[in-house]
This record gives structure tokens, C-alpha cells and sequence, in this order.
């Protein structure tokens, strides 16, 4: 009987931790960037990408500061720097380039936020089999968050 008890405490206190986590995951979701949207442009060695944002921009206190395209092993290839907020444009798209890959290199596109860092939910793929919506870990690749070029002080 004391046994049977224990293991129902045990199992109990295992679903509070797990739909805390859960939770967690899904707060944490709701204040990250997510790409939504990729146009590429141009020739091999020099396209031109243009990627929309979903990010719960507040003002300068919590922004979408940059997107960036890297490669399978975490190298940086390319940063898009955002000077400002986008709080009443929502999705957002920039474009950046020239970007010097190849239309068979793998490539990840993801967002950064100035307060939460990189979001999840990212694109991937190739430019000649297409870029496709896609999740990546947001420690992948994390150091680069200290790579330049950084963003200049938000403006608005």
C-alpha cells in the first residue's frame, strides 16, 4: 500500500514538472522571432534575400535585432542588422545582400531576438530544391550571437 502511494506522488509530481515545462516552452515560443516567409533573388554568389519576421516587438526593450543565413555547421554567412522595432509592422520583411553561396549549399535562416535570442522556428533547405519551413534548436550555433557585425543601438 505505501508503495502504491509513493509511486502515485511520484507520478503526480512527474506531470506537474512536465506541464510546467510545457508551459515554459510555450511562454518562451511566444516571445521568440519566427522567419515566416523567404524570396531569394539574383544569380549564384550573389543573391538577394528577402525574409519576413513574426516577432512580439515591444519597442527597443525587446526587438527582432537581426536574421542571419548559416550553414549546416553553424558558420555565420550572412547578417542582416535591424536598426529599430517593427511594433505596428507585423510580419516584417528586409532584404539583404549580396549573399555569396551556391545553389546547392544547405542553409539555415533564423531570426534573433535583442532579449530571447534565437527562435526555433527557422527555414531551411537549398536554393535549388527550395528553402522550407523548418525548426532548429535555438543553441545551435549560439556563440555567433557575439559574432560581428552587430546591430548599431536600436533607434525606435
Amino acid at each position: 500500500m505505501i508503495i502504491r502511494i509513493t509511486l502515485i506522488v511520484l507520478l503526480i509530481s512527474c506531470m506537474k514538472d512536465k506541464s510546467k515545462m510545457l508551459a515554459d516552452q510555450l511562454d518562451d515560443q511566444s516571445q521568440s522571432v519566427e522567419v515566416t516567409k523567404i524570396e531569394i533573388s539574383g544569380e549564384e554568389g550573389k543573391y538577394t534575400f528577402t525574409v519576413e519576421l513574426s516577432s512580439p516587438d515591444i519597442g527597443c526593450d525587446q526587438y527582432a535585432d537581426w536574421w542571419e543565413i548559416i550553414n549546416k555547421d553553424g558558420d555565420l554567412i550572412y547578417r542582416r542588422n535591424l536598426g529599430h522595432s517593427h511594433v505596428n509592422e507585423q510580419p516584417f520583411s528586409r532584404s539583404g545582400g549580396p549573399v555569396d553561396v551556391s545553389e546547392n549549399d544547405f542553409l539555415y535562416i533564423r531570426g534573433h531576438m535583442n532579449t530571447t535570442g534565437y527562435g526555433a522556428k527557422v527555414m531551411s533547405g537549398t536554393i535549388k530544391n527550395g528553402i522550407k519551413s523548418d525548426q532548429l534548436n535555438k543553441d545551435f550555433a549560439e556563440s555567433l550571437a557575439n559574432t560581428e557585425p552587430l546591430p548599431p543601438d536600436c533607434a525606435f
